[in-house]
């Protein structure tokens, strides 16, 4: 997805269908967070294809810069407070609430550090490989890139559904690999690893749109003949 300009504007437009698929089963306030994470991934996607633009000059360079700082603004600003929030508000045990509760304050004490070093600056990306790499300056890579892995995947593991859980357990190997693999372009791969999120968030809504849904009546015909 984010290999290409050409593949994230397929997977941002897939991606934002899905997020309106997610909308569409929304039933209660409370699931509002976590169905609009699918459509902010797809926006997501949609911007980084700006970004790859700009690398080859097909847009003007405001707009490249522009779209770099919104990419790592919505990456580094809103997706650490996001998840958790979005987690902890579809919970139903008491407990496991209390559980995200501190990943919440990580996660919004984490947005505002990261936010303060993108918007002192200066942040880049360059073509690396296969996919973008982005260094939105000195601080991400290290403690705030573990914590930024903390927040973003941890908080599935302690969900009461049991797919969700399942999915964290992969979501979390396959973000650690990237990371270590190739740390500077976590922004970008991780995204792309997110955005198969949106299709658990979708499954997780419609089934609990069913599970919502008034059973039919049977209605026995007692007659007598």
């Amino acid at each position: 997805m984010c290999f290409s300009p050409e593949a994230d504007i397929v997977a941002g437009i897939v991606v934002s269908g899905v997020g309106i698929d997610a909308l569409r089963h929304v039933r209660e306030t409370k699931e509002y967070p976590l169905a609009a994470l699918p459509l902010l991934l797809g926006a997501h996607l949609l911007v980084e294809t700006y970004v790859w633009w700009d690398q080859v000059d097909r847009v003007p360079a405001y707009v490249g810069h522009a779209a770099v700082w919104l990419y790592l603004a919505i990456a580094l600003g809103v997706l650490p407070v996001l998840v958790p929030v979005a987690i902890f508000a579809v919970e139903p045990d008491p407990r496991r609430r209390r559980w995200l509760m501190p990943f919440m304050a990580v996660g919004a004490g984490l947005a505002a550090l990261l936010m303060a070093v993108v918007i002192t600056g200066p942040v880049s990306a360059t073509i690396q490989g296969c996919c973008l790499a982005y260094d939105p300056g000195p601080g991400y890579i290290g403690v705030f890139g573990a914590l930024y892995v903390l927040v973003t995947c941890i908080p599935m593991l302690v969900s009461s559904h049991r797919h969700m859980v399942a999915f964290g357990v992969v979501n979390l190997i396959a973000v650690s690999l990237i990371a270590w693999l190739l740390a500077s372009g976590l922004a970008s791969l991780w995204c792309a690893w997110a955005a198969v999120t949106s299709l658990l968030i979708a499954r997780h809504l419609r089934h609990a749109d069913r599970s919502r849904s008034p059973q039919p009546t049977v209605v026995s015909d007692m007659s007598a003949g």
